[in-house]
C-alpha cells in the first residue's frame, strides 16, 4: 500500500483554505478533497464549518461563477450547466440563481453564432445529415431542444 501523508487538523484546514482560494469550489469536491486526504468525518465536519463560516465556501457564489464560466467560455447551454451543477449536488434555489446570471438575449445569440460557425465547419452536403450532425453538437452542449429545432429550421 502508497504510503500518504496523514495531515492534523490545522494542515488540513490550511490546506482547504487554500484550495477554495484559488478557485471558487462546491461542497461537494471539498468533502471528496478531504476523503482523499483521509480524514475522518468528524474532522470534515469541523473543517467544512470553518470554510463556510469564513466565506471560503459559498455555493451560491460557486454557482453563479459556475454558470457564467461554462456558459461565456466554453458556451454550454443551460440544461448541460443544469446537469453539472446537479453532479456537484448544488441545491435547485442556488440552481435558480446561477441561471438567472445569463442574459437571455446574450444567450440566444451565443446560440445563433455557435450553429453558424458549427454549420460553416459541417462538410456534408446531404441537408438532413447536416441537420443531424448540428442539431447532435449543439444538444450534447447542453441547449434545449426546442430552441436547437428553431435554429435548425431558420438556418437548413
Amino acid at each position: 500500500m502508497p504510503y500518504t501523508k496523514s495531515y492534523t487538523l490545522s494542515e488540513a484546514t490550511k490546506k482547504m483554505e487554500h484550495y477554495c482560494a484559488y478557485q471558487e469550489r462546491c461542497h461537494f469536491e471539498v468533502v471528496e478533497k478531504l476523503k482523499g486526504m483521509r480524514m475522518i468525518p468528524e474532522a470534515i465536519d469541523q473543517i467544512m464549518a470553518h470554510l463556510i463560516q469564513e466565506n471560503y465556501l459559498n455555493e451560491e457564489r460557486f454557482a453563479k461563477s459556475f454558470a457564467r464560466g461554462k456558459f461565456n467560455i466554453k458556451k454550454w447551454g443551460k440544461k448541460r450547466i443544469v446537469l453539472e451543477l446537479k453532479k456537484r449536488e448544488i441545491s435547485a434555489f442556488n440552481i435558480k440563481s446561477a441561471l438567472a446570471e445569463i442574459d437571455d438575449e446574450i444567450y440566444h445569440s451565443t446560440l445563433n453564432e455557435l450553429a453558424q460557425k458549427r454549420l460553416g465547419q459541417i462538410k456534408e452536403s446531404n441537408p438532413l445529415k447536416r441537420k443531424k450532425k448540428l442539431a447532435d453538437y449543439l444538444l450534447y452542449r447542453g441547449w434545449e431542444s426546442h430552441l436547437v429545432y428553431e435554429k435548425l429550421q431558420e438556418l437548413i
